[in-house]
């Protein structure tokens, strides 16, 4: 049973969400701001599996919360905020948020979404040809989600970062869409919009170009096309 953390200083949000999801097969924690979060998950007998995030809560801000949240080990994070404009989903999904939702949201559309995280989260690798990808130097581990720089310096990914990652592995030298990068990287559970994705390339960018050999264009730019991945990638 997936375990669940939701955090909002709403008390009326917490009780219909939590009892929803509960109703639908997980095991719901609640706190109503970060340092509640904080104590919550310090005597969790095990790591929560995923937290529902509200944005604007009393102490520290949802985005910190984030922040400090996300990383190799970290929960899966949904973002829920009165703020609905596309910069706000950005800004969420920029800081390592796996999704992000405008209240009043439908319990039923979140628990496709929180459902559709998981899934990404734990989808297997079996369909790729070997778990470790190497590419101008670089390796990735499919498995441990590791990325690993050609001076072998071990480089954070956010899920999100990793999804996109590894999307590209899989189809190198081959233009790939905004709509293929939805598809392939995230699924069309998530209303994520265009730009998202560019925001998280820009980031993917950084992290390829600070730690490794920035003369390289890893991840080009195609014209009105959309992207491509332009080393070779072998796989064993």
């Amino acid at each position: 049973m997936p375990n669940i953390l939701l955090v909002d200083d709403d008390p009326g949000i917490r009780d219909v969400v939590s009892d929803f999801l509960s109703r639908h097969g997980f095991d719901v924690e609640t706190a109503e701001d970060a340092a509640a979060m904080d104590r919550v998950m310090a005597s969790a007998a095990k790591p929560f599996d995923l937290v529902v995030l509200d944005l604007m809560m009393p102490g520290e801000h949802g985005l910190e919360v984030a922040r400090r949240l996300s990383g190799p080990g970290g929960p899966a994070i949904i973002m829920l905020s009165a703020m609905g404009e596309d910069s706000d989903r950005i800004v969420g999904l920029e800081v390592g948020a796996d999704d992000y939702l405008a209240k009043p949201c439908n319990p039923r559309e979140l628990l496709a979404r929180i459902r559709a995280v998981l899934r990404r989260r734990h989808e297997p690798v079996a369909e790729v040809q070997g778990v470790i990808a190497e590419f101008a130097g670089w390796t990735l581990d499919l498995v441990r989600r590791e990325l690993t720089s050609p001076e072998g310096v071990l480089i954070t990914l956010s899920d999100g970062e990793f999804s996109l990652l590894r999307v590209f592995v899989e189809n190198p030298q081959k233009v790939l869409t905004r709509d293929q990068l939805l598809d392939l990287a995230r699924g069309r559970e998530n209303e994520t919009y265009d730009r998202a994705i560019d925001v998280q390339i820009s980031r993917l960018r950084r992290k390829l170009d600070g730690a490794g050999r920035a003369h390289e264009e890893l991840i080009r730019t195609v014209r009105n096309e959309g992207y491509m991945f332009t080393p070779r990638v072998v796989r064993r």
